[in-house]
């Protein structure tokens, strides 16, 4: 028997419950591995309030983890016990000390990525590589405007844009988090609960707007979003921290200048085993490179993930927190 969080209903984070589980032995094509840090997502707390559909009840959460393969199903070759190895993404179930999962959606870890950077960077990471590098191709003097700048997948964005040559304006949410938003390389630092953004995006950009904003904030920010872009520009809405937005006529993009609008899936844009390991490579290169650089700002261990979400939606953390197994 080993440990884990499951859920039984939706609701708030008193429904994360610390339970003992069964790991079955792997079958084929499956490895167990044993966690040695789990990344704490947002994504996590929409599973945990139903936002998004759980696969039953009960299940375990959690979209990212690190640790080593402790066995492998019959007949797998390219896995080995004692692999370092990371996942992110389905299938879920990241909140164990340990777990069987399918050896393809596992990345080798490189000997200089520790396995805490791995769990807090990976989900988040590739997020920002998928945003930066498909969905919006991002070059040298573009202008965006990344929502939750100070947050996990808000910092990557900041820094890879910025490598990248873009003029970056991020939002934040106190003078704490501004600084932190501008020592990462961001041209512009907007705080969002004393400044209009949008008025402040039209005077940093003498009324020409951004070429993409990338939006994990929803239903607070979308609109002031769309008034934010330059005709033909793009909103990538990757999130809704405070709720889906609301629906909206197409035509509203059409009167701001022939936008465009799209919600991409971290896990549709890596499903086949090659771009996943481009996306986590890429990654795993910027920070090595010290061009990206992930801070844990948080640490809880795995037993306390109901203390980590209150954290997290209580928008108290910064940066990257990981449960500890």
């Amino acid at each position: 028997m080993v440990k884990a969080i499951r859920i039984h209903k939706a609701g708030g984070p008193e429904e994360l419950k610390w339970e003992d589980i069964d790991v079955p032995e792997p079958g084929e094509g499956e490895v167990r591995i044993k966690h040695t840090a789990v990344g704490l997502n947002f994504i996590d707390i929409y599973f945990r309030k139903a936002i998004y559909p759980p696969p039953g009840y009960p299940f375990i959460p959690g979209m990212e983890a690190a640790g080593v393969v402790t066995a492998v199903g019959p007949g797998l070759t390219g896995c080995k016990v004692g692999d370092r190895v990371a996942c992110a993404g389905r299938p879920m179930g990241a909140y164990a000390e340990e777990r069987v999962i399918p050896a393809n959606v596992l990345v080798p870890l490189p000997d200089n990525i520790s396995d805490e950077l791995a769990a807090a960077s990976l989900l988040k990471g590739m997020t920002a590589h998928i945003l930066l590098r498909r969905v919006f191709k991002v070059e040298k003097g573009h202008r965006i405007l990344v929502h939750a700048a100070a947050g996990g997948v808000g910092q990557i964005l900041v820094q890879w844009a910025h490598s990248l040559g873009a003029t970056v304006i991020g939002t934040a949410g106190s003078e704490e988090k501004i600084k932190l938003v501008k020592d990462l390389g961001a041209d512009h630092v907007i705080n969002y609960k004393t400044q209009d953004f949008v008025q402040e995006v039209r005077n940093i950009t003498n009324g020409a707007g951004v070429h993409v904003v990338y939006d994990s904030v929803g239903k607070d920010t979308f609109y002031g979003s769309l008034d934010c872009l330059a005709p033909l520009g793009t909103l990538a809405v990757f999130g809704a921290s405070s709720g889906a937005p609301e629906p909206f006529s197409i035509s509203e993009l059409a009167k701001r200048g022939s936008l465009s609008v799209t919600r991409p899936s971290l896990m549709d844009y890596t499903k086949t085993r090659e771009d996943l390991l481009t996306s986590a490579g890429e990654l795993f290169q910027m920070l090595a490179g010290g061009l990206v650089k992930v801070s844990v700002g948080n640490r809880f261990p795995l037993g306390e993930a109901q203390k980590a979400h209150e954290a997290l939606e209580g928008r108290h953390t910064t940066g990257s927190t990981v449960l500890v197994p």
